[in-house]
């Protein structure tokens, strides 16, 4: 049976639901827990609909990145239960959660993290070829005309601007058609004018999908676009509140 097909346990469908993309339950992240444990997050309790547009708003340090890294697959939470996209992140090992990131997982990072030898066409379409998607190449360009670089397909990350290299990392993410982006601090590497443009931009193709959107900020102007404006504090939310 193949890892994405492998049915959750029946006490983890209540996690998962079809009005939910994410459901957390004293969710917990401890960093060298036998020799100087650092508690990173202290029990996290959240859901956030399917087509919902989050912000996660805090200073730094607060554990906003370490809660982003823990939804997204990236890294393995210490305790508690998790349910992403359809599948129970509880149980998976590291292999496993790569595989369930795989389509329904975008990631949109401060550093755009494009490797310089491949095209932008290439940074769109290497990813959904390795996942075995017959229809990479087509669906990069497609993706990469959608934000704007239709013709920039064969440039190198070198020759194109910071705005160009996060419209390319946007595209990589949007392209397989996932359910969740992930958006952390989108703009942080670019001008304000630029970093303007990127998230009417990341908007505009969310709301094209309709995948739901969570955005890591510490600026309460960008988190103020956002639907609903959770705040994180010491490893806790410290409030969920809809955006005014």
């Amino acid at each position: 049976m193949s890892l994405l097909a492998q049915p959750l346990s029946l006490c983890d469908w209540s996690l998962v639901t079809s009005q939910n993309t994410i459901s957390a339950r004293n969710l917990t992240l401890t960093y060298d827990p036998d020799k100087n444990p650092v508690e990173v997050l202290r029990g996290i309790d959240l859901d956030i609909a399917s087509g919902e547009v989050v912000a996660l708003l805090g200073p730094s340090g607060s554990g906003k990145s370490s809660l982003m890294a823990v939804l997204s697959g990236l890294e393995r939470s210490s305790g508690g239960s998790l349910g992403v996209a359809g599948q129970d992140f509880t149980t998976m090992d590291e292999d496993q959660l790569a595989w369930a990131r795989r389509g329904r997982i975008g990631i949109v990072l401060q550093a755009f993290h494009l490797l310089p030898t491949m095209t932008a066409l290439e940074n769109v379409a290497t990813p959904m070829e390795l996942a075995g998607d017959p229809d990479a190449t087509a669906k990069a360009q497609a993706e990469l005309e959608a934000v704007g670089l239709g013709h920039r397909l064969g440039h190198y990350p070198t020759q194109l601007s910071g705005g160009e290299q996060q419209r390319v990392a946007i595209a990589r993410a949007i392209a397989p058609g996932p359910q969740l982006i992930f958006a952390d601090e989108p703009t942080g590497n670019l001008d304000i004018s630029t970093g303007h443009d990127i998230i009417e931009l990341l908007f505009k193709r969310r709301q094209d999908t309709g995948a739901t959107l969570l955005v890591i900020t510490h600026d309460v102007e960008l988190a103020e676009r956002c639907g609903r404006i959770i705040t994180i504090g010491d490893g806790l939310i410290a409030s969920d509140t809809a955006a005014a």
